[in-house]
């Protein structure tokens, strides 16, 4: 990790952070090319009410249509479900970095399969939040993932 890493992951987690205080799971995500800011998210699945809002999702979304995804990196708290990772693959987008695994494991063998590069950067502001708002909202979190 670099020093844009870090300050994209950071604005992941504070995307995250917002979703918290709003009643939602508190998932961050960001596109950038290089240094350059393309869009920001955080799963809105509660405050919308749309079960694919994802923060993955909702950052693609506010990116608005981009000729290509080859040369962006997506930043997210949360290491991505299923859906989001065929998003990754489905746009090409060729660098993800994740906040943390530790609370939720992901799909980053099927990334790396697919040629994706994946940083795990183990971040204790990702963890701590996660893990606060799973022992808070078990009932919510599940539904997330879709156990129940």
């Amino acid at each position: 990790m670099n020093e844009t890493d870090e300050k994209f992951l950071r604005i992941a987690y504070e995307e995250a952070l917002d979703g918290y205080n709003e009643g939602g799971c508190p998932i961050g995500s960001v596109l950038a090319r290089g240094d350059e800011l393309i869009a920001q998210g955080r799963n809105q699945r509660v405050q919308k009410g749309d079960p694919i809002a994802h923060g993955e999702m909702d950052c693609l979304r506010k990116a608005g249509r981009q000729r290509s995804y080859k040369d962006m990196t997506l930043y997210t708290s949360l290491s991505p479900c299923m859906m989001c990772s065929g998003t990754i693959i489905q746009f090409g987008i060729q660098r993800v970095v994740i906040g943390e695994n530790k609370t939720f494991g992901g799909n980053e063998d099927l990334l790396r399969s697919r040629g994706v590069e994946v940083i795990i950067a183990d971040h204790p502001d990702c963890i701590a939040l996660m893990t606060k708002f799973i022992e808070e909202k078990p009932e919510l979190w599940n539904e997330d993932i879709a156990e129940e």
